[in-house]
C-alpha cells in the first residue's frame, strides 16, 4: 500500500470537498471496489479510478484524502442486510432462502475479502468498514432468522448448534474457493444447508419439511 503522503499532493488533499451527486459518488465507490476485486488492493490507485470513471484525480482527492479513506467510504456505502424480508414461517425454509441469497453475491464479496485480506490486518478503519459492510448486517439478520425459529418453537432456546450457524454459513462461502477451487453458488449453499445446517439443528433435510427429527426409539 502506498503511503498517505504518496497518495496525492498535499495541496489537493487539503482542498475543500466538492459537491457531487449521490449517483456519481456511487459510481466512484463501485469503480474502486471493482478494481480491488480484479487487481488487488495494492494495485489500485486514485489515478486508475479517476481514469475509469472519467473524472479528474483532484476530484477524488477533494472527497477522500487517501486511498484507505476512499476504500473505507466505498465499503460503508454497501452496508445493508441482504437477508431482510426472508420470513417464510419456517426456519428450514428461511435458511434455504438465506443460502440462495448468499449465493447471489458470494462471488463478488469473496473476491473483495480475498483482495483486502492483508490490507485489513494493517488498517483498523479498513477492517472495521469491511465488517460493517460485508459481515455484521448479514450476521445480525441471520441471528434474527434463528431467533424467530426459537420463538415459533421449532428449536429450543439453548440448542447448542445455534451459536455456530453463522460461522457455518459464512465459513463455507470463504472456504470453498480454497478447498475446491470454486466459489460457493446458490445451489451449492442450499445443498450445504440441507446436508449440514439443518441436521445440526435437528431439522429434517427434505425440501419444505421443518419438523424436528424424532430420537430413535421414541414414538
Amino acid at each position: 500500500m502506498t503511503s498517505q503522503a504518496a497518495d496525492g499532493p498535499e495541496t489537493v488533499a487539503a482542498s475543500p470537498r466538492s459537491k457531487i451527486t449521490r449517483q456519481r459518488e456511487q459510481e466512484f465507490f463501485d469503480a474502486v471496489l471493482e478494481q480491488i476485486r480484479e487487481c488487488g488492493y495494492e494495485s489500485v490507485t486514485m489515478e486508475g479510478v479517476a481514469a475509469s470513471t472519467r473524472c479528474s484525480k483532484s476530484t477524488l482527492y477533494r472527497q477522500w484524502r487517501t486511498k484507505p479513506q476512499f476504500v473505507v467510504a466505498a465499503l460503508r456505502s454497501r452496508r445493508k442486510a441482504r437477508f431482510e424480508g426472508i420470513d417464510t414461517g419456517s426456519l428450514a425454509d428461511d435458511l434455504r432462502e438465506a443460502a440462495r441469497a448468499v449465493g447471489r453475491w458470494s462471488t463478488n464479496d469473496t473476491k473483495l475479502l480475498q483482495a483486502l485480506g492483508h490490507a485489513v490486518t494493517q488498517d483498523e478503519d479498513l477492517a472495521k468498514a469491511l465488517r460493517e459492510a460485508l459481515v455484521d448486517p448479514e450476521i445480525a439478520a441471520l441471528k434474527g432468522i434463528l431467533k424467530r425459529g426459537v420463538e415459533r418453537g421449532e428449536i429450543v432456546t439453548d440448542h447448542p448448534a445455534l451459536e455456530y450457524i453463522p460461522a457455518q454459513m459464512f465459513g463455507v462461502v470463504r472456504a470453498r474457493p480454497v478447498v475446491d477451487g470454486e466459489y460457493a453458488d446458490a445451489d451449492y449453499l442450499v445443498r450445504f444447508v440441507e446436508a449440514a445446517v439443518l441436521p445440526a439443528l435437528g431439522l429434517s433435510g427434505g425440501p419444505g419439511r421443518t419438523e424436528p427429527e424424532r430420537p430413535t426409539g421414541l414414538t
